[in-house]
């Protein structure tokens, strides 16, 4: 594919500087890329590269100045960042979803319908009774089970599995290997120690624009819903328990695990590594740093935390400041202590 610089302009509703003829065929760093490319600038630490890069096209602020000759070709936008992510996903959708059709052996069950420009890969299979959107992207090996619902534009990457029941709104991605209602952990411990399995009856449902990383598992609600509600991210090997809620546009990085009957805020951070215990309940604007680990409900928002347990980020570094100079601590302590201890001279 090949567009032209004001093409381009046009899509990010920018104003080009310089030539707006050159065909671009693909995105690149712009500290690596060379003609045919286009690239962008937003951290003012990779500034030198502007003056450097054999990019045709670069994105800039409509407030950058410019303090040396580029022969970039400008796209000014308001934000460079926004506009490139836009392309990179304009860029996706038409290379990794170009492919339209069904690819044989793949499996449909009865009364289930997809709608048009649908791409189903080889050995793909889907249940009976589902209802699949339009312009959905189904890759090899993938498993929809029964009476699932699947909105527009959704992609399902190569051997996801997708239980029955769950339901997935419109453009979600739901990459390699992730799991979508599988049983969440409940067993009722017996008088004899043994433990005994809880049928776990409920669904999955992702609200439209939610991404599920690689190797994600998300559980089925005991009763009701498990829910990702919309715009949603979750990072390649999360586990979320059954019966959580994760608010809107909040974003869950790798080998994090949220426990059963939690429900996390719109607008969260949790870092990577993080631990959410059972049935807590987490503010709006809540950030986890990397391998905190959170054992209390969080009541106000825009609360940072750190540590294990977890507690406000402030006083976080305060404790670790002091834990530092504790051996010196200690040291003058033990010569207090011997001062204290000598006989008064007479």
């Amino acid at each position: 594919m090949e567009f032209t610089v004001g093409q381009i302009a046009e899509v990010l509703q920018g104003v080009v500087e310089g030539d707006a003829t050159p065909r671009i065929d693909r995105l690149a760093k712009i500290e690596e890329a060379q003609a045919g490319a286009l690239s962008f600038l937003s951290n003012l630490k990779y500034e030198a590269h502007l003056y450097t890069t054999g990019a045709s096209a670069v994105i800039v602020s409509k407030t950058l100045v410019v303090k040396h000759p580029v022969s970039a070709a400008l796209i000014r936008v308001d934000d460079p960042y926004s506009s490139f992510t836009t392309l990179l996903e304009f860029y996706q959708q038409a290379t990794r979803t170009g492919r339209r059709g069904v690819e044989e052996p793949a499996f449909m069950g009865s009364n289930s319908h997809i709608g048009d420009n649908h791409y189903r890969g080889a050995f793909s299979y889907i249940g009976q009774n589902c209802r699949i959107g339009r312009d959905v992207v189904i890759f090899p090996q993938a498993y929809i089970g029964d009476r699932c619902v699947i909105g527009d534009g959704t992609i399902i990457y190569a051997g996801a599995k997708i239980y029955a029941e769950t339901i997935i709104g419109a453009r979600c991605t739901i990459h390699a290997g992730a799991v979508i209602g599988s049983d969440g952990f409940g067993f009722a411990p017996q008088p004899d120690g043994s433990y005994r399995t809880i049928p776990q009856i409920g669904n999955v449902v992702l609200e439209d624009n939610v991404s599920i990383g690689a190797n994600t598992t998300i559980d089925c609600a005991t009763m009701g819903s498990t829910i990702i509600r919309e715009g949603a991210k979750i990072d390649n090997l999360v586990q979320v328990a059954h019966n959580v809620e994760i608010g809107r546009h909040t974003v869950v990085a790798a080998q994090t695990g949220i426990s059963g009957s939690t429900k996390i805020g719109d607008f969260c951070v949790l870092a990577g590594q993080a631990g959410i215990a059972g049935h807590l309940t987490l503010a709006n604007r809540t950030t986890v740093t990397a391998q905190s680990g959170v054992g209390k409900s969080i009541k106000a928002e825009g609360i940072l935390l750190q540590g294990s347990p977890a507690f406000s980020l402030r006083d976080s570094l305060r404790a670790n400041a002091v834990f530092r100079h504790l051996p010196e601590m200690e040291r003058r302590l033990a010569e207090l202590e011997r001062a204290a201890s000598m006989p008064e001279k007479s």
